[in-house]
């Protein structure tokens, strides 16, 4: 062992370091953390992620058939619930918080939450109202489409202790929009953006990767475009073929190639890094993992993968080992990498595959992990020893 081992400082991969990324840069963001005022307690920081209570309302005020969606299947929900069944379910996931001063949202997911009558609307945020009067909960946020944000809408959620919009607006592109027949337009998401930052809303953006028609360049196109409305937050969805969804037909036609796991991996974390570097924080990316999933009879074909978030997190690990022992030009073969505890498995990649390919690479005989709490959990530091 040499007395002074080559190392290089702890690092960041930035876009500047990812060949994908929508926009080089050189800047290094840190956590985004802007919310808006609320009528009750204060939603906290993206860093500090709320504890969620779903309310699954499965395709509830869609006017268009999207042809990637089949929500019944993936929510296993069949109906919209009765107000009974919207609190045995918020009791239920209220069991489940074993910290009790976690701040804690009732979310309504699944549909098009401001599209579904007003009566409705008012009765389930009537019910969610409950439990933020009792205490048990802070704020209440639901997933809505574009095209469904108006004047008129939001007047009649005013009264509620509403504090997130999610917009399901999946890409800025219409051609891409047309072909995955959403109903609305990128103007849509701009206006939308811009009346529910007036209302003083929280304001996250849900997009896809791999729809039909669309391509890296547009992919790209559609980040720069959300990334100019700043959005609170991101979740990035790869696409997949849903028994009982349009795109299933169109898969079965072979008119609809979905991306390959690989494939969406890169494009996520291509566009994870742009996000980053434009400090609005990705709070999800992936599918969530659900029975659904591991049945092929409706998961017909598509990158899905319960630990999706990760292997995206476990790439930009990789890209950033290579960097540093591409610059430290050693010859050494035996290194250690410096993380944080919590990056530990990102670094070593799913079944230790980042350590094969940097051993192969490099022709390495020992890769020895360290954890280090004096690291970020999006820190490197390598040291090679001859």
């Amino acid at each position: 062992m040499i007395e002074n081992p080559p190392q290089l400082k702890a690092s960041r991969l930035g876009p500047a370091a990812s060949s994908q990324s929508p926009v080089a840069s050189d800047q290094r963001p840190e956590a985004r953390s802007r919310l808006p005022e609320t009528r009750l307690r204060p939603a906290q920081p993206s860093c500090n992620r709320p504890f969620i209570i779903p309310v699954f309302l499965p395709h509830a005020g869609c006017p268009h058939r999207c042809v990637f969606c089949n929500q019944s299947t993936i929510t296993a929900t069949h109906s919209r619930p009765a107000s009974n069944d919207v609190r045995r379910q918020i009791e239920t996931f209220l069991g489940f918080r074993h910290k009790k001063g976690r701040y804690t949202q009732v979310a309504f997911f699944g549909g098009n939450f401001l599209g579904i009558q007003t009566r409705t609307i008012r009765r389930l945020l009537t019910v969610a109202t409950e439990y933020v009067t009792a205490g048990q909960a802070d704020s209440i946020r639901f997933s809505t489409r574009p095209d469904t944000v108006n004047p008129q809408r939001l007047a009649a959620i005013k009264a509620f202790p509403v504090t997130t919009v999610e917009l399901g607006v999946q890409s800025m592109d219409d051609r891409v929009l047309e072909r995955s027949n959403r109903g609305h337009t990128a103007a849509d998401t701009v206006k939308a953006v811009q009346l529910l930052r007036e209302h003083k809303y929280e304001v996250g953006v849900q997009m896809m990767v791999g729809l039909p028609g669309d391509d890296v360049q547009r992919l790209r196109a559609s980040a720069r475009r959300i990334a100019r409305l700043k959005p609170d937050f991101m979740r990035i969805y790869p696409t997949v073929v849903l028994a009982g969804s349009p795109l299933a037909t169109g898969y079965q036609k072979g008119d609809y190639v979905p991306l390959s796991l690989a494939e969406a991996v890169r494009q996520v974390k291509d566009l994870y890094l742009y996000f980053k570097n434009k400090s609005i924080a990705v709070i999800r990316m992936g599918l969530q993992a659900t029975e659904a999933f591991t049945d092929a009879a409706t998961l017909l074909a598509g990158p899905y993968h319960p630990a999706f978030g990760h292997m995206v997190h476990s790439e930009i690990f990789l890209d950033m080992a290579v960097a540093q022992l591409d610059s430290l030009n050693s010859t050494g073969k035996f290194i250690r990498l410096h993380v944080h505890p919590r990056s530990v498995s990102k670094m070593r990649g799913t079944e230790n595959g980042n350590i094969q390919t940097l051993c192969e690479k490099f022709d390495l005989q020992s890769i020895e992990i360290i954890p280090d709490t004096g690291l970020d959990d999006d820190q490197l530091t390598v040291t090679v020893r001859p």
